[in-house]
């Protein structure tokens, strides 16, 4: 059985990851908006994972024996003043995520919850992976100083990103 302070700390996770889903997608729609079909390509696919994080956390709590409650979706940004700005926020946000992913850790390590440890710690490595990734973006961003024909070709490799599910379907 999940103890209570492991639940609700999990449930706030739960519902950031699908706030998350939600400005990634609305990212996608600001870049699909502009032209940048690579761009908005990328977005989707963040969207598409944080979907995923969030359906894992669900199921956790379900396997924990623990009781999911799910909140409204405040609004999020729609406007951005560019390229730059969209990937800074995320990266910003990745930021939040992470702290949130730490916070979670050190709730399952202070209520000795050794399987919600074991559990969180893909997400830690994840959110190594997420904040790189996006600081990558940025530093090639800053290098063609966000347009031109390095844009296009950012761009255009964006496209081919492509999402993987990485959790089996618990279904």
């Amino acid at each position: 059985m999940i103890k209570k302070a492991v639940e609700d700390a999990l449930n706030e996770q739960i519902n950031a990851e699908f706030k998350s889903a939600y400005l990634y997608l609305s990212m996608s729609a600001y870049f699909q908006g502009t032209g940048l079909s690579g761009c908005a390509n990328w977005m989707r696919v963040q969207y598409q994972e944080e979907l995923a994080h969030a359906t894992r956390f669900f199921d956790y709590v379900h396997e924990r024996g623990g009781k999911v409650l799910l909140s409204p979706i405040n609004e999020v940004q729609v406007e951005f003043s560019g390229i730059v700005d969209v990937f800074e926020k995320t990266l910003e946000h990745e930021q939040v995520v992470t702290g949130m992913i730490d916070r979670l850790m050190d709730i399952s390590i202070q209520e000795s919850d050794h399987a919600t440890k074991s559990f969180l710690q893909w997400f830690v490595d994840e959110q190594v992976e997420e904040e790189a990734n996006v600081g990558q973006i940025l530093n090639n961003l800053s290098l063609i100083k966000g347009e031109g024909q390095g844009l296009l070709m950012m761009d255009r490799e964006m496209k081919s990103r492509v999402f993987v599910n990485p959790f089996p379907a618990k279904i």
